[in-house]
């Protein structure tokens, strides 16, 4: 491997899925605000994920939406007069 492109902080981290409460400690080298007793006793920094594998419907099957922060009425709502100015309104016919 290549040496000084690799980050020196890697170290144990808890992520936990704050639509379902599943927790999940892996390897990661990004910067927690917070941190977390797990189950072997240590403290271990927190990050929060909105989805994960064990809430995300490709991987639970359930196909539903999960809109956690409103962004999808969010997205509509500032889209919805930029779709308005697409739309041409119908041409009259010439008389000929």
């Amino acid at each position: 491997m290549k040496e000084g492109i690799h980050p020196e902080d890697y170290r144990y981290v808890v992520f936990k899925d704050m639509s379902n409460d599943v927790a999940f400690r892996t390897k990661s080298c990004a910067a927690a605000k917070e941190t977390i007793k797990w189950e072997d006793g240590e403290e271990y920094p927190l990050i929060k994920l909105e989805i994960s594998s064990s809430s995300h419907p490709f991987y639970t099957g359930k196909m539903k939406l999960v809109d956690t922060a409103g962004r999808v009425d969010k997205f509509r709502n500032r889209y919805k007069t930029h779709r308005a100015s697409q739309v041409k309104p119908e041409e009259t016919e010439d008389e000929g």
